[in-house]
């Protein structure tokens, strides 16, 4: 049977568009319109109709629950996010919780007084939602962590891979000559002792695979995202251990945050100690010296993201489960080590 992902595929537009040329919304190019309509006469496409109605008499809001309020990264998907649903004309209500917060009791409280009809999760503790979601039945979206393995029909998930990224950004000191290689960022306490960070857990192993050991006690600083907490971690870690050539910043607002502690403990970046940082934030080119990052494609988690919650909220269908490709791009705050 013929579904509406198969007229997107053959058609070529998303498949938000498709939703809108069906559902005969006024925001749709006379093109797209023709071409559509035209692919769905010659499949014999039939949209569900009980799904249609139900999207009438269910609410018309969509929640979105980020975790913390400090993390630009997730401004930035936040931000295509409600450009996107905003776009079909969707009622959105976003709500920031802590981040050590329990994101699928938030989700509880606000399905019984909001009663939403799809959850979109910007962030979130595998552990908690593994052992949690059961309790939530809305189609719902987990965007940054991945829900493959979960096996909830319900949740889908969009994420960069976060293990095999872990892995590049220390191969780019490794390759550079580094062996004392510190890393910053994250909470252990939503991760437990067996370090299930994938970025760290990524890191760790290439290390490993170049004969490189690294200690968490001494060579690992938690802290939250943002500039200020990245400013006091790289202090701390520094303190501890101030052999170390090298930081892996968990995000671009943490390294932004060490870079500016190293200088004020007089050491330059890259000449004695180099920083790469994640997500690839625009203002990681503006930092001085230029951010060398791992750049995850907020366009494309936002956009994968929407099409596939409103395809399921309207049309029903199985949860997705996407990894969004990444990539390294090289500032200037990586160098080979000093001589200690």
């Amino acid at each position: 049977m013929t579904t509406i992902k198969d007229i997107a595929r053959i058609s070529g537009y998303s498949i938000g568009t498709v939703s809108r040329v069906i559902n005969n919304r006024a925001d749709v190019s006379e093109e797209a319109r023709e071409k559509i309509n035209e692919i769905i006469r010659e499949c014999n496409y039939q949209p569900n109709s009980n799904a249609r109605k139900l999207k009438q008499v269910t609410s018309s809001e969509i929640s979105i629950i980020v975790r913390g309020n400090k993390n630009l990264f997730f401004e930035s998907i936040l931000e295509e996010i409600q450009i996107r649903l905003r776009g079909y004309d969707e009622n959105i209500n976003v709500h920031f919780i802590g981040e050590t917060d329990n994101e699928v009791e938030t989700a509880v409280r606000i399905s019984a007084y909001v009663k939403p009809k799809g959850i979109i999760f910007l962030g979130g503790y595998t552990d908690t939602i593994r052992k949690d979601f059961f309790r939530i039945a809305l189609p719902s979206v987990l965007v940054t962590v991945g829900a493959q393995d979960m096996g909830f029909d319900n949740l889908s998930s969009f994420t960069t891979d976060y293990h095999d990224a872990g892995r590049c950004a220390v191969s780019k000191f490794v390759a550079k000559g580094h062996t004392r290689i510190g890393m910053i960022g994250g909470y252990l306490s939503g991760y437990s002792k067996e370090f299930k960070n994938s970025k760290i857990v990524g890191a760790v192993e290439e290390l490993a695979k170049n004969g490189i050991s690294f200690d968490f006690d001494r060579d690992y600083e938690p802290c939250s995202y943002s500039a200020e907490s990245g400013y006091k971690a790289a202090e701390k870690l520094m303190s501890r251990s101030p052999d170390l050539t090298a930081i892996f910043a968990l995000s671009d607002s943490i390294a932004i945050g060490a870079i500016r502690a190293l200088k004020d403990i007089g050491l330059r970046v890259p000449e004695e100690v180099s920083v790469i940082g994640f997500d690839g934030l625009t203002l990681a080119k503006y930092s001085v010296p230029r951010l060398s990052t791992i750049q995850q494609d907020t366009a494309m988690l936002a956009k994968k993201s929407v099409d596939d919650l409103l395809m399921r909220i309207s049309y029903g269908g199985p949860a997705v489960h996407e990894l969004i490709p990444y990539e390294y791009i090289e500032g200037e705050s990586v160098g080979p080590p000093r001589k200690i």
